[in-house]
């Protein structure tokens, strides 16, 4: 399984959407439509920084083994982050269509069902059959 690219591209969505999040909170806002007020800019720079600390996560993790017992923890934090904002995302889908929220939900639900393969994969297995 590709866990590198997996990784990687989590990683870059993530880092993007942190980035964002930490710098451009104001212009965020406005685009979702949310009233600007500083609880809601400080709460977007914690979730920046939140993402942000998630990409660095799967950035330097990228090249290490994972599948099965192998970095699971990071699998399932991964995982249970997708399946949570998948969800929150469809239900918001819902009640207001946003083009923005679709391609977010579609995103997440791809990682999400690409990090539970990861999760019920055995990565000794394909070492084992590449080295024959």
């Amino acid at each position: 399984m590709k866990t590198k690219w997996l990784l990687s591209s989590s990683a870059v969505m993530m880092g993007l959407l942190g980035l964002a999040g930490t710098f451009i909170p104001e212009e965020i806002s406005k685009i979702l439509g949310i009233d600007p007020s500083p609880v809601i800019l400080i709460l977007l720079q914690i979730i920046g920084g939140l993402y942000l600390g998630f990409a660095m996560l799967n950035w330097f993790t990228r090249s290490a083994l994972f599948g099965g017992i192998y970095n699971k923890p990071v699998v399932l934090g991964n995982l249970i982050h997708c399946i949570v904002v998948f969800f929150a995302l469809f239900r918001q889908l819902a009640e207001q269509f946003h083009f923005i929220f679709v391609i977010l939900t579609v995103v997440y639900l791809g990682f999400a069902v690409w990090f539970t393969l990861v999760l019920r994969s055995n990565p000794l297995s394909n070492q084992s059959k590449m080295s024959v």
